[in-house]
């Protein structure tokens, strides 16, 4: 008996779809890029569950004959491609022909099609993959594709699925990506018969996009061209001071379809050197058009990879056409002239501010603005920033700051000095080569402070030793525990009203992770509460952070909880949370102190319970024997 058989249609359309459909998200991906292959202008998107229950695209498109919608959901059927040399000119989205069955496959799956030559419609029913009904139906011209159950015949593959909001927010970013592509075509999202967006058409492809990424992303974007006689390349790119924690926010597009590419970001990446830490991505939009027959498109079963003739050529163009921008600063150019009266705060560098010496009653007032306009808070007399209690019943003084050409790198380096517990017997005298405890003998605030280097690092010297302290690492991990010690107590943190309320708006899937965790962050002394759609209110926030910038601050936490996992409640979350709450509440580095500041910030980090570590990992301070110094000037042997 034979070893080798021929699969069955259905098994072979069920394997196809575990390449295809990976998730809902896939499912809207492969039915929209049909529908603005058939030159649809109105696309909208009905979602139930998340994808599991329904699924639903209907367009105003070209629609399909009876005919045509019989063989649509035969295997390689297509109308993109007929002989060999179309595969190597893909200029369309869809062109495989696997999309409809596989997906027809694993789903209780509807057409309703009809094209303008036709009197009626057709509506085809499949349940499985195997056709139920076949019928005439009353339809305007276009298309309409219903997946109800997805997976309901393969529930190894349903239980995978993770929970509504995450799937929904894969689906929402599906839609958004067609959106940047496709600035003429209306998209309406709907989920759980509630609309969540609506992409009406514009003229210009920078409305969309600021409709998509937000409006607080306005005037922080650069615009960018590139052409040669190979290809082209526009789009628009953010400030080095707008950055994101994941690249989720780089979209990448080769005639007009969405990519994913390593190389392409590396390119950006490099346009971006020195103007940007390691571990922060900026915001793109890249389009990048060149002769069909230059990429092939029909290397990955998703379509999501690409590969091109002239990489090298590619990566090149991509990476001059963002240096360009910095020769010549040009903002993204707006369809509307008004001048703009919403400051983009994250545009400014996270720095305290100190009120002019001739000017005490500004001590009086933090001031911070909202889309309203100016709002003013209210602060008690100044005090001095690091006195003890100073995080938890007042907000920190203002200090000057040199201007930072970087800003430092919160991230956690990959070595640090070799360390160890606090040793409660005599120390032994170490090697010259290893870092000898500064705690064993003496206090921080035992040392004294010889000055400030690079306005970074504070010089000390203590019992015939150089002490180095790194500003910015000490104060994270004070305000670090502060806000830990809060927590463990079951108090809130003094936090601070803010007179005006300020708003911000955020995209799907952050906003959804910020109603989860509005409870949690309201215990940290952040009161924020959802005021509708994806827009949210502070009310009141930390006097750890009350002079800085908030919407930077939660988009982080929202980026940090959405790769991380949130769950109410979950302290590995919250302490992610306080983590971040506390690299941006401490002291930059850059930023010049003045002696009895640096005095103090000693006296509090004496106080911590982990004085040795910031709370990412990296060392507050190294140290030298003196010896160690005298033997590199050759002073002893």
């Amino acid at each position: 008996m034979s070893k080798i058989k021929i699969l069955p249609e259905i098994l072979s359309n069920k394997i196809a779809a575990g390449e295809v459909v990976e998730r809902p998200a896939s499912v809207v991906k492969e039915l929209v890029e049909n529908s603005i292959d058939a030159k649809s202008t109105k696309i909208t998107i009905e979602i139930g569950q998340g994808g599991r229950s329904l699924i639903r695209i209907s367009d105003n498109g070209i629609g399909m004959t009876h005919d045509d919608a019989l063989l649509a959901i035969e295997r390689y059927a297509t109308s993109k491609i007929y002989v060999d040399d179309d595969l190597y000119a893909i200029n369309t989205l869809g062109f495989r022909g696997e999309a409809l069955p596989s997906i027809a496959s694993v789903s209780k799956f509807s057409i309703i099609t009809k094209d303008k030559s036709s009197v009626s419609g057709t509506r085809i029913d499949i349940e499985g993959g195997k056709i139920k009904k076949v019928s005439d139906a009353g339809a305007p011209d276009g298309t309409m594709i219903s997946v109800h159950q997805l997976f309901f015949n393969t529930p190894a593959r349903r239980k995978f699925l993770k929970t509504v909001t995450t799937e929904m927010g894969h689906i929402a970013d599906v839609v958004s990506c067609c959106a940047l592509a496709c600035p003429n075509i209306q998209f309406r999202l709907i989920h759980n018969q509630k609309e969540i967006k609506n992409w009406p058409p514009v003229r210009s492809s920078i409305d969309r996009v600021v409709d998509v990424l937000g409006n607080d992303l306005k005037s922080a974007l650069y615009s960018f061209d590139y052409n040669d006689n190979y290809l082209s390349l526009s789009g628009w790119t953010s400030d080095p001071a707008v950055t994101r924690g994941t690249s989720q926010k780089i979209y990448l597009f080769i005639n007009g379809r969405l990519i994913r590419d390593r190389g392409i970001q590396y390119a950006i990446f490099e346009g971006y050197r020195g103007r940007i830490m390691k571990g922060r991505f900026p915001v793109a939009v890249l389009f990048i058009d060149l002769p069909p027959d230059q990429v092939d498109v029909n290397v990955h079963p998703t379509k999501h990879e690409v590969r091109f003739a002239r990489q090298k050529q590619v990566y090149e163009a991509v990476k001059t056409g963002v240096l360009t921008i910095w020769k010549t600063r040009q903002r993204a150019q707006w369809a509307d002239p008004k001048p703009l009266t919403t400051e983009i705060k994250e545009t400014r560098p996270l720095s305290f501010d100190r009120p002019p010496a001739n000017k005490p009653e500004l001590h009086n007032f933090i001031v911070k603005k909202s889309k309203s306009g100016p709002a003013q808070k209210p602060s008690k007399a100044p005090v001095d920033p690091f006195s003890p209690g100073a995080s938890s019943t007042t907000p920190q003084k203002n200090f000057s700051p040199a201007p930072p050409p970087e800003p430092d790198n919160p991230e956690p380096d990959n070595k640090v000095p070799e360390t160890t517990p606090p040793q409660t017997t005599p120390k032994a005298k170490a090697p010259a080569s290893r870092q000898v405890h500064l705690w064993e003998q003496k206090k921080f605030a035992d040392a004294t402070v010889i000055g400030q280097f690079n306005n970074t690092y504070i010089l000390c010297e203590g019992d015939g030793e150089l002490i180095v302290v790194d500003q910015h690492a000490a104060h994270e991990r004070i305000a670090y525990e502060r806000l830990k010690t809060a927590r463990r107590s079951n108090t809130h943190p003094s936090s601070q009203k803010l007179m005006i309320p300020e708003t911000f708006e955020l995209g799907y899937r952050e906003t959804a992770v910020i109603e989860q965790m509005l409870d949690d962050l309201n215990s940290l002394g952040l009161e924020i509460e959802h005021f509708g759609g994806n827009t949210f209110v502070v009310k009141s926030v930390p006097v750890l952070i009350a002079d800085r910038e908030i919407r930077p601050l939660i988009l982080e936490i929202a980026e940090a909880m959405d790769a991380f996992g949130y769950s109410p409640g979950l302290e590995d979350a919250l302490d992610q949370c306080i983590i971040l709450m506390a690299c941006h509440s401490a002291i930059r580095a850059h930023q010049s102190l003045s002696i009895k500041e640096m005095k103090e910030l000693l006296v509090q980090l004496d106080q911590c319970e982990n004085p040795f570590h910031c709370p990412h990992g990296r060392p507050t301070f190294v140290q030298w024997p003196v010896k160690t110094l005298e033997k590199s000037f050759k002073r002893t042997l």
